[in-house]
């Protein structure tokens, strides 16, 4: 059994984005491994979950800094088994890869009528995407959000809502009993396998079990919605499982 592991490039220190310096600036949105998108395993967001259940298994990791959702995308390090040349083939793409070069940042010292700690837009600049010539504008001819624009605000907004509200969520999660450490299996043969350990899932038994304030509040919340979901996503590592085995016999 292998134990794979991935992570995500590094940036270099992105700018704030403003429709002064960069008016004419054009980016272009595409994946690729160059960009990060050859990884086993993206973080995502519980406002993600609906969608992404429909096409990832969910789990859970216990890190440093608190319990992280991740959507697993393959099983070996760097494999991505919904890119294949250049695009992405699920019904969902993970908002930390569709805000392309774009990122979410805090600016406290803004002299332009911004409240303090405002979430802003930055980009990283030497990004092979920024100034691509198949790009699309970043803003208007006249200073306003362009449609690309306005489609990153969105993301970002879900990444930003995200970081400040899943710790919370999580540890909801976990005062229901709901999230049960797991070492995950997978055969693809009699002689090669995976193991994916140290995992958390929402167990569907305590799931089931939910009953008085516990159920109740995790309804009114909405959060037992998320926590239905997260579970039902497991029974996508079956066709992970089959997106493999394709790519091992094309191999």
């Amino acid at each position: 059994m292998s134990n794979p592991t991935s992570s995500n490039p590094t940036s270099s220190t992105p700018v704030l984005l403003n429709n002064v310096e960069h008016a004419d600036l054009r980016v272009a949105i595409r994946p690729g491994a160059e960009y990060g998108d050859s990884v086993n395993q993206l973080p995502i967001y519980p406002s993600e979950f609906e969608e992404a259940q429909r096409s990832f298994p969910i789990v859970f990791r216990r890190e440093e800094g608190g319990i992280q959702a991740y959507a697993l995308l393959g099983l070996d390090r760097d494999e991505n088994l919904f890119l294949e040349d250049g695009r992405w083939t699920s019904d969902y793409v993970p908002a930390v890869q569709r805000r392309g070069p774009f990122s979410v940042g805090m600016d406290a010292s803004r002299s332009d009528g911004a409240s303090q700690g405002d979430p802003l837009v930055y980009i990283d600049l030497s990004d092979a995407r920024v100034g691509a010539v198949d790009g699309l504008p970043v803003f208007l001819e006249h200073g306003g959000n362009a449609p690309l624009l306005d489609h990153i605000d969105s993301v970002l907004r879900v990444l930003h809502e995200g970081v400040t509200s899943a710790p919370a969520i999580y540890a909801e999660f976990e005062d229901a009993g709901l999230l049960q450490p797991v070492d995950i299996q997978i055969s693809l043969s009699e002689e090669d396998g995976y193991e994916l350990p140290d995992l958390l899932t929402i167990d569907q038994s305590a799931l089931a079990d939910l009953s008085g304030e516990s159920l109740e509040a995790l309804h009114r919340s909405g959060l037992l919605r998320a926590a239905t979901m997260a579970a039902s996503s497991l029974g996508n590592i079956q066709y992970l499982i089959d997106r493999k085995n394709r790519k091992r016999l094309l191999a």
